[in-house]
């Protein structure tokens, strides 16, 4: 009589994350090279260096608000809840990167307009952007369903993208002491400033448009982990309908537990 086996398949290893880790360290320290052998501004001095960390930060916080506003609506389209892991990974480093953009601007002002803060139409729109984004996290935190959970934070996600062409035309529509755009996207391409300060500009967005899609993927995986304990804490079974049945945890997330 033959004995029949099963056969436990390893879950494949995970390069992706460690090729992605990588690339991005990279990028980030030649871009933090060329920030700083950049050449001097005539006005400002050492000062401009600021302006290759503090422009693409905000526009890491763009990139992760729009990717908040854009998992929502693939969740409230598809009901897939790892489209709300997503999310809420996205939401988050919107946040984390919206206080750096915010600490980096002070840290430029203060010389320049002789105060850390005024209520300027681009200061005060970013600082709301912490309310709105700041309210999605706490209804994340304060509902218990996560059905319900997922379908309230994602309306709110989609329509908290509308800060990102407010945030953006700021300076254009009510004029402060804010500079215009650096880069100026609409009406025709155009970049004020030293070509080099544009080469290294590029880089450095390049670099951490990396690190958002590092730190998506790292807090997606760890996402996936926490929801798979939710649905067990839930009492969640295979009689389940729909996407909140247990979940199938992805060999990425496996092996992440196993190590």
């Amino acid at each position: 009589m033959q004995k029949s086996a099963t056969l436990t398949r390893r879950p494949a290893p995970d390069r992706l994350t460690p090729a992605l880790c990588l690339v991005t360290a990279l990028a980030l320290l030649i871009g933090l090279g060329l920030s700083l052998t950049a050449p001097l501004d005539v006005n400002q001095g050492s000062l401009v260096r600021l302006m290759f960390v503090h422009v693409p930060t905000a526009w890491l916080s763009y990139l992760a608000y729009g990717g908040t506003g854009l998992f929502g609506l693939l969740y409230l389209v598809t009901r897939q809840r790892r489209f709300d892991r997503l999310a809420q990974a996205s939401g988050e480093i919107g946040v984390l990167f919206t206080v750096a953009t915010i600490v980096g601007g002070m840290l430029w002002a203060k010389p320049t307009w002789g105060t850390y803060w005024v209520w300027d139409a681009r200061l005060t729109t970013t600082a709301l952007s912490l309310v709105v984004y700041g309210a999605y996290l706490l209804v994340r935190g304060l509902i218990d369903d996560p059905e319900r959970r997922a379908r309230v934070s994602a309306v709110i996600g989609v329509v908290g993208t509308l800060y990102i062409p407010v945030n953006y035309m700021a300076v254009e529509w009510w004029r402060g002491v804010h500079q215009t755009q650096t880069l100026k996207l609409l009406g025709g391409v155009s970049f004020k400033g030293a070509p080099i300060y544009g080469v290294v500009l590029l880089v450095m967005t390049v670099a951490f448009t990396l690190l958002y899609f590092t730190l998506l993927r790292l807090r997606g995986i760890l996402a996936a982990q926490e929801a798979e304990r939710e649905e067990r804490e839930f009492g969640m079974n295979s009689e389940l309908p729909g996407e909140f049945a247990p979940m199938k945890v992805s060999p990425l997330a496996s092996e992440v537990r196993r190590g």
